[in-house]
């Protein structure tokens, strides 16, 4: 994570380490029957991405004292969603992409069909657990994490996020709308990991909740803005994913929208306003605040 402090860098190396420890095992074995359903499944989830989604969920477990075993189950859980999300979103029937975290697409290394079933797959697994472990100190507070991820996840978050951008590609969006796109499609996911996460520890004020939910959603538009700008100005490699696909494919976004730099200033302003919300937290917010330092500092 270049530009980031060494402290910072050693922990989210050891929180990506953790996930991944999870993911590896409560994944279903590549041997296991249908085999090849699983080895896709494997293939898109190990070795790849930042991991930002376990990220926040781990940081927001240290605003609640929350234990790491019960943290590394919900950050698997979020992450299979997030894969799922990626590997139905590069299907030929939605973005159409070759390339994700620096290797062929799910579909790409094995087949359209098994890429859509170990879509379905990841999704449930990712209920499966949240179900099958306990993460939080009372039910009540669990199926709240549950009903949570599931509404980011659904029509009302991610999914119908994914809608508005299809319906969009080719049109003209006013910035209220954009933003509405993306609080849903990118933002909401976000939103659960910190939530989910602060849900882990002890029962927070529900001024002190709100206050999370608050840097979730700034923290989660300033996500999607420098993504936005990393499309128009990376190069692939960098990216690990197909750059310049957006304006090809006549997606609205924050850079066709306000242009470069002003989509720049947008996201500092998005890190600031969500970095104010965690002041009444002192230290226990602190990697909070470096993750969002990282989120906006990934390009400028």
């Amino acid at each position: 994570m270049p530009g980031t402090n060494s402290d910072f860098q050693s922990w989210a190396r050891s929180r990506q380490a953790l996930v991944e420890e999870a993911l590896n095992r409560l994944l279903p074995p590549a041997e296991v029957a249908p085999q090849r359903l699983h080895q896709a499944m494997r293939y898109a989830v190990l070795g790849g991405g930042k991991r930002v989604r376990p990220l926040l969920c781990y940081a927001a477990g240290e605003v609640s004292g929350a234990e790491l075993e019960r943290l590394s189950t919900a950050a698997a859980a979020l992450e299979l969603i997030h894969v799922y999300s990626l590997v139905h979103d590069d299907l030929p029937c939605m973005d159409d992409d070759v390339l994700r975290r620096g290797k062929p697409t799910c579909h790409v290394e094995y087949d359209e069909a098994t890429a859509l079933l170990a879509g379905d797959s990841l999704q449930s697994l990712a209920f499966q657990l949240l179900a099958e472990y306990r993460v939080a100190d009372s039910p009540q507070t669990q199926l709240r994490m549950l009903e949570h991820l599931a509404r980011a996840a659904g029509s009302r978050g991610m999914a119908g996020g994914q809608a508005i951008d299809l319906e969009a590609t080719g049109k003209t969006l006013t910035l209220p709308e954009l933003e509405f796109m993306h609080i849903h499609k990118t933002g909401a996911l976000i939103r659960a990991s910190v939530i989910l996460g602060a849900n882990c520890g002890r029962a927070l004020a529900s001024k002190d909740m709100d206050r999370l939910d608050h840097f979730a959603k700034r923290i989660g538009l300033a996500f999607q803005v420098v993504d936005d700008v990393l499309d128009a100005q990376s190069t692939t490699a960098t990216l690990g994913k197909t750059a310049g696909k957006d304006a090809r494919q006549g997606k609205p976004t924050y850079v066709s929208t306000v242009g470069v730099e002003a989509a720049r200033a947008m996201a500092q302003e998005l890190k600031r306003e969500a970095v104010e919300s965690l002041a009444p937290f002192g230290e226990r917010a602190r990697r909070l605040r470096e993750l969002a330092e990282y989120i906006v500092g990934r390009e400028f």
